[in-house]
């Protein structure tokens, strides 16, 4: 037995095993946030059990240091095919995720009864390269924005986290600990999980049905409610845009109320508002994917892609041309 083979006694049960073990699969331009999020998690479950109940090692396609989205290092082990399976394996989210290093690992842990979780854009990688077409499956609401615009995948929901078979997709990010608390669960009293919970300052932990609080409508806590429903209205309306005047109506205020309301939140009026919305929609759709400039502003309910340029330029400095054109040669960057 190795050091990190402890023997555990399980809540549940009187059968002994061995230390459950996680595989933590990152890649360039990986997120840190979500790697924290799995470690530090892990390290306070086992703080609160007092054993070392969890452990788990990185690995990679390209072991050696590798290095995060914001200039982070950690040292992976390689990751070699067939080989050294563990209880789970968490692929983190990356800005630049090669899919098929990680593929047929995923596959092999699913005939063995492993499950897999893919976080963001893992999970994104993972919806665009394999067309799934049974089971529900999801990723981070910014990602799926660009899904639904460039292809049909009627089991993409906009839920914390699916499971299919024995694939984990999820929203990653911010709900990354949630998802590790989740998985753990089964292995810890109710008591630990609640400490756990209280440890890592989790006021309320959300389960995996529910929904992601998508783009600004969906913080609740921060603005307030009635500012966030005609906010909602709005993110709703991106393709086909209602007026200032029909948001205030839906919302029974005067524009005028309306107007104060943005301009305390905000310190902008709606109609900017609304326009920076569409704006940033166009955005992402630009940067995320190959559609016409034409197909762009249908999209984002600008009446001609002249307009969308225009406003476009106002907002960000560049023409939606030079912007793709930049993150384009940023793509290539060997």
């Amino acid at each position: 037995m190795n050091k990190h083979e402890h023997i555990i006694h399980p809540p549940k049960g009187n059968r002994e095993f061995k230390a459950l073990a996680f595989e933590i699969f990152v890649q360039n331009g990986f997120s840190e946030f979500e790697l924290a999020s799995i470690t530090t998690t892990l390290k306070a479950a086992n703080k609160i059990r007092s054993s070392e109940l969890f452990n788990w090692r990185f690995v990679s396609d390209t072991p050696g240091f590798v290095k995060g989205t914001t200039g982070c290092f950690v040292r992976a082990a390689p990751s070699i095919s067939g080989h050294g399976f563990a209880d789970w394996m968490i692929v983190v989210g990356s800005d630049r995720p090669n899919i098929y290093t990680w593929l047929n690992r995923t596959r092999s842990m699913s005939r063995r009864g492993l499950v897999t979780v893919l976080l963001s854009g893992a999970a994104t990688a993972y919806i665009k390269a394999t067309k799934i077409t049974e089971g529900a499956i999801t990723t981070h609401w910014h990602d799926a924005v660009v899904l639904r615009e460039t292809n049909y995948y009627p089991q993409l929901t906009s839920r914390f986290s699916e499971k299919s078979g024995n694939i984990i997709t999820s929203a990653g990010s911010g709900s990354t600990t949630e998802l590790v608390m989740g998985l753990i669960s089964e292995f810890l009293m109710p008591n630990e999980i609640a400490e756990l919970a209280s440890f890592l300052l989790i006021h309320t932990l959300r389960g995996n049905s529910t929904e992601q609080p998508k783009q600004i409508s969906g913080t609740n806590n921060l603005l307030d409610y009635r500012i966030t429903q005609a906010v909602k209205l709005m993110d709703e309306a991106i393709e086909f845009p209602i007026t200032v005047q029909a948001v205030s109506q839906k919302m029974g205020f005067s524009v005028r109320q309306l107007e104060r309301k943005f301009q305390s939140a905000f310190a902008i009026s709606p109609a900017k508002f609304y326009r920076k919305l569409r704006l940033k929609r166009a955005r992402i759709i630009l940067v995320e994917t190959r559609m016409g400039l034409f197909e762009v502003a249908v999209a984002t309910g600008f009446s001609s892609s002249s307009t969308l340029s225009k406003a476009f330029r106002e907002e960000f400095g560049e023409s939606p041309r030079e912007m793709r054109a930049r993150y384009k040669a940023s793509i290539l960057d060997y």
